[in-house]
């Protein structure tokens, strides 16, 4: 792939005989990750099927491996085995580089530094910038030690981001609470560790942003064998004696790819089914699916797959959506609100701004550039209606902006992708799935 993309145009190109744009994705980041450390905390080997390999599941299979656990790895079949010795880590010391991987940094860190041992933590340029000081303030309370280098010279250290050391002494107290304002990891982070403490361990979260993904987390924890109850207070209590099992797991598709296919359902007007997607799945990003049929889609839940049909007039209709639940999904929904035949407001985002990037600037940024007139607020965007302009879309080292904001040249001419392999982070072949797609569609008869 080169350092450009240019997206092949082929709205009004595509056939349209109601036979269904079928597509396979790859496995689930969120799960893929959750299950490595899952099955990391248990007792015995886990069999993990259908697993993503990208750059974020690469680097975190990598730190485990680096902390000496036995693994096998089959990147054709999409299998690996860990051995996980219930809770205890090999190696008593060890350096990690978790690369750009979100949940890599905030998981790991999580159960290292709860456990016993020192730990080097190191990240990319790019995760150096996110936030991880609500993490490292309740680890800190819980009593691990943490400590900066100081690499800046005479200058204070950057505490609250990377790289630091964890000196982990175990729990020293069995409550917490964090704030997940900026990120649901956090508390998933402490959630998944948190069977380690030798007490019912308490937890106590400030804010609401991610729930889905909380669920999802507490989801998986009892499948491998752990539960956390949510109480009345919305506080979440691990009973203590509890103990991870290996298990030979099934890894979902990825919803949140499927998304990126499912969009060009009202955006080309043609049926698109994702095999093996369906409304039970244990990923938030099914809601983007909600969120089509507000715009006059129709979906069918079919054994195959959810099939999401475009609405029956051709025209998709501007919403309002909160999309707290949902939020990988803003940039796909923004990248198709210009088509809409009236504003599409996109509400409870104001977290995203600290992920890969300002996700609701780099969106007012490039749409702007694009023509399209797009008002940003803290936690909000508006777009209008419009027909873009040919142009060239920074992605920010954003994965999510390089796949979302390629759906846009599908349908309006000259749109060209910088960096459109900064989707190596979860999607690698994202762009080769896309060129199969243009050349399978037929020409309108």
């Amino acid at each position: 792939m080169n350092t450009t993309y240019k997206v092949p145009t082929i709205y009004n190109k595509v056939e349209i005989n109601n036979t269904p744009l079928v597509v396979q994705v790859p496995g689930s980041k969120s799960i893929t990750n959750r299950a490595l450390l899952l099955a990391t905390l248990a007792k015995g080997t886990s069999v993990l099927e259908g697993v993503l390999f990208s750059d974020d599941s690469r680097h975190f299979l990598k730190c485990i491996q680096d902390l000496g656990f036995e693994t096998f790895v089959d990147e054709e079949k999409r299998i690996i085995k860990v051995t996980g010795l219930g809770g205890r880590i090999p190696k008593q010391e060890s350096s990690l580089y978790v690369g750009s991987a979100g949940t890599a940094a905030r998981f790991l860190t999580a159960f290292l530094g709860l456990s016993t041992g020192v730990y080097h933590m190191d990240a990319s340029a790019q995760m150096r910038r996110r936030p991880m000081a609500p993490l490292l303030t309740s680890l800190q309370e819980l009593g691990c030690e943490i400590s900066y280098p100081n690499e800046a010279g005479d200058k204070l250290p950057n505490t609250g981001f990377f790289p630091f050391t964890l000196k982990g002494n175990g729990f020293r107290k069995n409550q917490i609470t964090v704030n997940i304002d900026h990120s649901s990891q956090f508390l998933s982070a402490l959630l998944i560790a948190s069977p380690l403490c030798r007490e019912d361990f308490t937890t106590t979260l400030e804010g609401s942003h991610g729930m889905a993904y909380i669920e999802m987390t507490c989801k998986m924890m009892d499948q491998f064998g752990v539960y956390s109850e949510k109480k009345p207070d919305g506080t979440y209590v691990t009973p203590a004696g509890q103990q991870y099992k290996a298990l030979h797991y099934q890894i979902e598709p990825d919803v949140s790819a499927a998304c990126y296919f499912y969009a060009m359902a009202p955006l080309l007007n043609i049926p698109v089914l994702v095999s093996h997607v369906h409304y039970n799945s244990l990923q938030g990003d099914v809601g983007f699916l909600r969120i089509l049929e507000q715009m006059g889609c129709r979906t069918v839940d079919k054994s195959e797959g959810i099939l999401v049909n475009p609405p029956a007039n051709g025209t998709f209709k501007g919403i309002t959506a909160d999309m707290h639940a949902c939020s990988d999904q803003a940039i796909t929904l923004a990248a198709i609100a210009p088509f809409a035949d009236s504003p599409v407001t996109i509400t409870g985002i104001g977290h995203i701004r600290y992920q890969e990037s300002d996700r609701v600037h780099a969106i007012a940024t490039e749409l702007t550039k694009l023509g399209i007139r797009c008002v940003e607020s803290t936690d909000s965007l508006t777009i209008y209606p419009g027909t873009p302009t040919s142009g060239a879309v920074d992605t920010y080292e954003d994965h999510r902006m390089a796949m979302g904001f390629s759906l846009i040249g599908l349908r309006s001419p000259g749109i060209v992708i910088n960096d459109p392999m900064c989707c190596r982070k979860t999607f690698e072949n994202y762009f080769d799935i896309l060129n199969d797609i243009v050349n399978k569609t037929a020409p309108v008869r």
